[in-house]
């Protein structure tokens, strides 16, 4: 049986557009698409896990500001802790070894991501209240899919 494993997921906002990444090739999940994030090493609250993993990934300095959303994966062995989190310095440079590429983008571009990870757009539709994009859109008569 597989441990439990307890990670963070940072959200950093910027002028209505959050912060994203492309996973690298030789990580898991290679080359999908969410936010910044990791697991909580030995002894490590969630806000520095926040804070560390952030600078580890992106080279930048965030203040954590508080627990937003826990995310279970369906077997259990994954628990997800995301927090909200200020940018407050340092170049943001995407570490090779995690990160293929980042941008800021606006909730309803992530959302629609094709390589997003299923976490991240849980978030986005629970927490941010978005609109799945597999969810038809109404028409001008406000009847979806008609």
């Amino acid at each position: 049986m597989r441990p439990t494993k307890y990670g963070v997921v940072v959200v950093v906002e910027r002028e209505g557009r959050f912060l994203v990444i492309r996973r690298a090739a030789s990580v898991i999940a290679p080359n999908a698409w969410c936010f910044v994030g990791g697991a909580i090493e030995a002894g490590e609250s969630e806000a520095d896990a926040v804070v560390r993993e952030f600078r580890e990934e992106v080279g930048g300095q965030v203040r954590p500001l508080h627990r937003e959303w826990e995310h279970v994966s369906d077997d259990g062995r994954l628990h997800l802790a995301w927090w909200r989190a200020e940018l407050v310095g340092g170049e943001l440079r995407a570490n090779p070894h995690e990160v293929a590429e980042f941008c800021w983008c606006p909730p309803q571009e992530i959302v629609g991501l094709p390589d997003l990870l299923p976490s991240n757009r849980e978030y986005l539709t629970t927490v941010l209240g978005l609109a799945s994009p597999s969810a038809p859109s109404p028409d001008a008569s406000g009847t979806p899919g008609a």
